[in-house]
């Protein structure tokens, strides 16, 4: 299953994916199905009805939609660090023994299609091509053979990091943070339709074309069983919770000389299996 949270004018909507296109309904029409974060909540079977009913739908005009993080505001939004040794080694940092956790939030979150902001205060917006773990179960304490029990699905994320205020303090929060660099979407993709633990995919991210990022998720230190196992000791996960999982080597910061996206770049990440996630750079406007 594959679905698409999109935008008509003003009026939010959900489609999926069909091999005729996009096909949805807005939540003004009879039999709009709720939001993905609603079906979520709702169960698998809820997701699967779902489907069935939007594969029904009018054909969309996709000229016409904008489109919208696979959920707009997740209740957590958790990303890991230092997640591919090669990236590590790149890193100013060792490469750690347990999971580099850190939060962001859904003010950060942009679809697929809109752009990314560069804050006035800064020129050091760096790309980061990641894979995204939807959870779909909710669950604290979940054993590592349980954990892929409770996710529902997958996405594409683009972590834009403004990288000399990540390295402001011991804590990354703010670098990480900045209102619309994290680029999300553009479908939401059921685990069953991926290898268990979305192992084994090509992740590439590319800056105008050119490829920056190349790398595996197999290659991650922590795979996504131990990341919900790890994470769910201290917090309990919930239907709609993201895990943003890492990102490989070759960010702008580590070049020499650096490479930061510009106003006018484009930057897409690929992963195989999920599609395309694609967004122009534009600046912010500074304040009067």
């Amino acid at each position: 299953m594959r679905f698409v949270h999109f935008v008509q004018g003003t009026t939010k909507g959900l489609a999926v994916e069909t091999d005729s296109g996009l096909r949805g309904l807005t939540e003004n029409l009879p039999g709009y199905p709720g939001s993905l974060l609603t079906l979520l909540g709702r169960g698998q079977e809820a997701l699967r009805e779902a489907h069935q009913q939007l594969s029904q739908a009018p054909q969309l005009d996709t000229s016409r939609i904008r489109y919208l993080p696979p959920i707009e505001r997740p209740g957590k939004i958790v990303c890991v660090g230092l997640n591919y040794a090669d990236h590590t080694k790149e890193s100013p940092y060792e490469q750690p023994s347990y999971p580099t956790f850190f939060p962001r939030f859904a003010t950060s979150l942009v679809g697929h299609g809109e752009a990314i902001v560069r804050p006035h205060v800064s020129e050091q917006l760096d790309y980061e091509g990641e894979l995204a773990v939807i959870i779909g179960r909710r669950g604290r304490h979940i054993p590592q053979n349980q954990a892929l029990e409770h996710v529902a699905g997958y996405a594409i994320f683009n972590e834009g990091s403004v990288r000399d205020y990540q390295f402001k303090s011991p804590q990354w929060t703010i670098g990480k943070n900045f209102d619309a660099t994290g680029a999300f979407g553009p479908t939401f993709v059921s685990a069953d339709e991926l290898p268990p633990g979305a192992r084994g995919l090509t992740l590439t991210t590319r800056l105008n074309g050119k490829i920056e990022q190349q790398a595996n998720t197999a290659d991650m230190v922590f795979d996504v069983p131990q990341l919900i196992s790890v994470l769910s000791e201290a917090v309990t996960l919930e239907p709609g919770d993201v895990i943003v999982t890492g990102t490989p080597a070759g960010i702008g910061w580590a070049r020499r000389p650096m490479l930061f996206m510009q106003p006018g770049d484009v930057c897409t990440v690929e992963i195989e299996g999920l599609g395309t996630l694609s967004n122009p750079i534009v600046a912010e406007t500074p304040p009067a």
